[in-house]
């Protein structure tokens, strides 16, 4: 039997396009509409080599409102590449590319920091240097091991998270920065040493780090890096997110961790949709550092 054809809302009116239809269409563009991606890196991190225009090319056809660039600044004595980030090189690429897709994507400017809670003299030279839109804060280092090492993952696993959420307590309680960038990164290795990372079994200190986000009214990323790899879960997931509000938080970002233009955007829909069914009135946009609420279509407040 062929398919019927869903009758025309308004089908008393004689038009090949009537209100109905638009609305609908409207309806089904907005459920598709990536409104951000404020977690992407380009050729001035040491572990991508994609272009900025490339990454902003693949945004636009994402369907992506803003993108938010946020390359590596990386501090710990022990990381391989140090200065690899060519700052002024950085914004000249950046407002370039603000120049050449104007009108068709908002690029903001951001910055991936890690440990900024032990580093905080280098920060505020940084904050100083350039007008920020946002500064994400991320552990990568815990002591003198990186939590992507699989080094990290040799021992017990509670030890292992315990400590892992204990500097990232302190990194939100001392670290200047915005928005904290993908909460239980850790669990992207974990996987393949303990299985699939159980928040519950870490409620406690998932808590008071959510809660101290809150009281500085900082924001939440929602990473989809680890939704490429085997665990497939969100960094953080629908429960934590959940706790997030519950302790007060407010704001709340999406991003891909793209390093290449296929993956900008990556998964970011659905998570989309999990902030919206969580109870979030919106996401945070930022500008010049200061967070306003996004719309889930990505316009207006």
């Amino acid at each position: 039997m062929p398919n019927e054809q869903k009758p025309c809302p308004c089908d008393e009116l004689d038009r090949p396009w009537c209100d109905g239809w638009e609305i609908h269409l409207n309806e089904t563009i907005a459920q598709h509409l990536i409104p951000q991606d404020y977690h992407v890196h380009s050729l001035f991190s040491c572990d991508s080599e994609s272009s900025m225009e490339a990454i902003c090319r693949a945004a636009i056809k994402a369907g992506i409102n803003e993108l938010g660039f946020s390359d590596h600044f990386d501090l710990h004595p022990q990381e391989p590449f140090p200065g690899y980030l060519d700052l002024e090189a950085w914004w000249s690429s950046l407002k370039a590319c603000q120049k050449t897709f104007a009108g068709e994507l908002v690029i903001r400017a951001g910055i991936e920091v890690g440990e900024p809670h032990h580093y905080p003299g280098r920060v505020r030279t940084l904050l100083k240097e350039f007008p920020w839109d946002f500064i994400s804060g991320a552990l990568h280092w815990v002591g003198t091991i990186c939590v992507f090492d699989h080094a990290f993952f040799s021992g017990d696993e509670n030890r292992t998270y315990t400590r892992y959420f204990a500097e990232l307590e302190r990194l939100v309680t001392e670290g200047e920065f915005d928005i904290l960038a993908h909460l239980d990164v850790a669990k992207r290795y974990g996987y393949e040493q303990y299985g699939h990372f159980q928040p519950q079994r870490y409620e406690e200190p998932i808590r008071r780090i959510l809660r101290r986000l809150a009281e500085r009214d900082l924001a939440l990323e929602i990473n989809t890096s680890t939704l490429r790899r085997s665990i497939q879960q969100p960094c953080p997931d629908a429960t934590v997110l959940a706790w997030f509000l519950d302790e007060g938080g407010r704001w709340v970002t999406l991003g891909s961790d793209a390093h290449n233009p296929a993956d900008v955007g990556f998964g970011l829909s659905n998570m989309k949709s999990m902030v919206r069914a969580a109870g979030f009135e919106g996401l945070a946009r930022y500008e010049l550092r200061e967070p306003s609420i996004m719309s889930f279509d990505g316009y207006g407040g």
